[in-house]
């Protein structure tokens, strides 16, 4: 297990113990119009203060590319839990038959 998977396995257990799409899914479900608002106002500021600047171009398609995995994708379940970190343990993520393609 790598550091970076460390850490995300750490942090998911902190916010909730849920993979964070189930998090950021509740949250956009409950709270649409302000989520909307506030993807708006995010890529609106950063596009006229830093519109020079290639990398905050990036970021606001970054944040784009996030939300896409919000607003589309797998029918939306409200509390989705998803598996837990136990059940993940010693587990690969990729089946024997995926990576055999």
């Amino acid at each position: 297990m790598g550091w970076l998977e460390k850490v995300y396995r750490w942090a998911w257990g902190i916010i909730g113990g849920r993979p964070w799409t189930y998090i950021m899914r509740d949250i956009w479900h409950k709270y649409e119009g302000l989520c909307l608002i506030a993807l708006v106002a995010i890529g609106a500021l950063l596009g006229h203060w830093f519109w020079d600047l290639i990398f905050w171009i990036l970021l606001i398609f970054a944040l784009g590319f996030i939300a896409g995995h919000i607003l589309w994708g797998k029918d939306y379940i409200p509390d989705q839990q998803g598996k837990s970190i136990k059940e993940l343990d010693g587990k690969n993520p990729r089946s024997k038959e995926q990576t055999k393609h």
